[in-house]
């Protein structure tokens, strides 16, 4: 498949058409003239620009020179269709729709596909010849990422297999060249670190050179979407979001923090972009439109579903319906998070009451739980003390702080929290996670029944969460103590809820937490209370993240560390719990620390 640009001619090569389209002429390409339309461009599905007059770009300077570099990009830009088209000219061939699901119609593409496709802006590797996408170490990362790098990042992202699982994430593999490429360069660096076959440096300059061919991807695809209206581009911009969160949690693992803002800026942006674009047609509406609708009126454009089971029982959500799902959950759950050291409003605050809260005749319609662990209701607190923060912070400035009104705020946030928490130990079970059903095939086994009675009535992975969501909450009631009475270490609150941490993450080597790697789900609240630790309590923090290995992968966790440390250092220091507020200690070691 020729996708490339000749600098000139070339001797012993093929003649060069003369009176054939100006496309091929341009590109020097052999024409075979036919009208209106040439076989060569035909084929590569470009744009064939045919006609006796030679057209005002023939101009054999810059004008010219323009139009090259467009059809260059036309052509890169049509590489998976030019693929998708190919493979359903094999029959039988196991890249094709038909072998790939047993000869069943998994029925029509999202409408709009084709135009979607001009957001991926990569070409698929060579190796994707015999309609298979992926090269074989392509493949083995592929697995590996699902079964090992997946659910260390995400281990609280269990969707149930009997509504498509995670099978969203292999077709986006297959279908995106900008979320493939997200996935791999990652993927290759915990590969690498797991096998221990190179020394770090070479794995780290390997990463950053994969990183930044990452970067151009997405700066491209955002080029496309940004020249025009991203209603014309729904799906594309689904991808873009979706390895924009991606390699941010990425880098936030292997603690390289550099881009953390602009992954967040990008990311709020363009999650904006999608809301508004189901707004009213010239998009005046969107504003006042309540969220919950808008977002579903996004999760219903990017369908339908594109497989139904044989007796039509069964109706899967699209790649990019889930992808959108689980991507708006991580960017909410980030942008509370940076909220808290930035001292200033989420920037999608106003839409957490619709998007996080739940009714009477339907959840909400984006489970942070079900993503990072930790109810929306506590995180929806964690953001309503962000915002208590930056009020004060601007009444400060503008010398009008109304300590009553400061009090009173934060009393209805405190009441919450107290609130949730003797809800979580009346009733653990009914307020934790999703249930588990990471076993559910299990029925087939024939000792299933037996096992049944014998099953505990709150599953291991349920205990997690629920101590996750409690830890949240204790550290929730520590940032809102900071904010409301000041830096206040040797407070009795404020050493409770310290003291309740530790007793979760650690507990004498027997925490509610556990395995100890699940450290890395609770960051930030860590990092909250180890800054309030008193002085016999630092060996407990140093010593959980020191036994964390390799240290590699556990980014954030040694940053939390290195926040903590430098609190600990200052203790005791001229003025030290006058100007001290857990901002200043989030800054301390960055522009942005994201403790996600």
């Amino acid at each position: 498949m020729d996708i490339g640009f000749s600098a000139g001619p070339r001797p012993g090569g093929p003649n060069r058409s003369t009176n054939g389209c100006w496309t091929c002429r341009l590109r020097r390409k052999k024409c075979d003239e036919k009208q209106p339309v040439c076989d060569t461009c035909a084929t590569l599905l470009i744009t064939c620009h045919n006609g006796q007059e030679k057209p005002d770009w023939m101009d054999g300077g810059a004008r010219q020179d323009a139009m090259a570099e467009q059809l260059k990009r036309e052509v890169k830009l049509k590489a998976h269709l030019r693929l998708r088209q190919w493979e359903r000219q094999i029959p039988g061939d196991a890249g094709s729709a038909d072998s790939r699901n047993g000869g069943q119609d998994i029925g029509p593409e999202p409408p709009g596909l084709a135009s979607q496709q001009k957001a991926d802006c990569t070409q698929l590797p060579d190796d994707s010849r015999g309609g298979i996408p992926f090269g074989r170490s392509d493949t083995v990362l592929l697995m590996f990422y699902l079964e090992n790098v997946l659910p260390f990042l995400f281990p609280f992202y269990r969707p149930s297999p009997l509504e498509g699982g995670k099978s969203w994430i292999l077709e986006l593999m297959f279908s995106s060249p900008v979320v493939r490429q997200a996935t791999l360069a990652q993927t290759s660096y915990f590969f690498s670190v797991a096998r221990r076959s190179v020394s770090c440096g070479v794995i780290w300059d390997t990463m950053l050179a994969q990183t930044k061919e990452v970067f151009d991807t997405l700066r491209q695809s955002l080029d496309v979407i940004n020249a025009s209206n991203v209603a014309e581009h729904l799906h594309g911009a689904v991808r873009i979001l979706a390895s924009i969160m991606q390699v941010q949690r990425f880098e936030v693992a292997v603690l390289s923090l550099d881009n953390c803002r602009a992954h967040l800026t990008a990311a709020l942006a363009l999650f904006g972009q999608l809301l508004s674009s189901s707004g009213s047609e010239n998009g005046a509406a969107a504003a006042q439109t309540e969220a919950r609708t808008l977002f579903n009126s996004v999760v219903d454009r990017l369908g339908p579903p594109t497989w139904v089971l044989p007796d039509g029982c069964a109706r899967f959500p699209t790649a990019e319906q889930a992808a959108f799902r689980f991507s708006s959950a991580l960017l909410i759950f980030d942008d509370i998070i940076a909220s808290t050291a930035l001292q200033q409003r989420p920037t999608l605050y106003e839409y957490h009451d619709s998007l996080l809260g739940g009714t009477e005749d339907a959840k909400p319609v984006v489970d942070l739980e079900a993503v990072v662990g930790c109810h929306n209701c506590v995180l929806r607190l964690v953001g309503e003390v962000a915002v208590l923060d930056a009020w004060k912070q601007q009444s400060r400035r503008a010398g009008t702080l109304d300590v009553m009104e400061l009090v009173r705020r934060a009393t209805v946030i405190k009441d919450a929290l107290d609130e949730y928490l003797d809800l979580l130990a009346r009733r653990p079970a009914a307020a934790g996670a999703h249930e588990d059903d990471s076993d559910l095939l299990d029925i087939f086994k024939t000792d299933y029944w037996q096992q049944q009675q014998a099953r505990p009535t709150q599953s291991a992975s349920q205990t997690t969460a629920t101590a996750v969501t409690r830890v949240w909450i204790h550290a929730a009631s520590l940032y809102l103590s900071v904010v409301v009475s000041g830096w206040q270490p040797a407070g009795a609150e404020v050493r409770h809820h310290v003291a309740r941490v530790l007793e979760l993450v650690a507990g004498g080597g027997g925490g509610e937490i556990s395995p100890p790697a699940m450290l890395r789900t609770v960051v930030w609240p860590f990092c909250v209370a180890g800054c309030l630790a008193e002085a016999a309590q630092e060996p407990v923090f140093r010593g959980l993240v020191a036994g964390l290995r390799p240290l590699s992968v556990f980014g954030t966790l040694r940053k939390a560390l290195d926040v903590m440390e430098n609190v600990w250092r200052a203790r005791g220091t001229p003025g030290d719990s006058v100007m001290r507020d857990l901002a200043v200690c989030f800054r301390s070691e960055g522009d942005l620390v994201l403790l996600v």
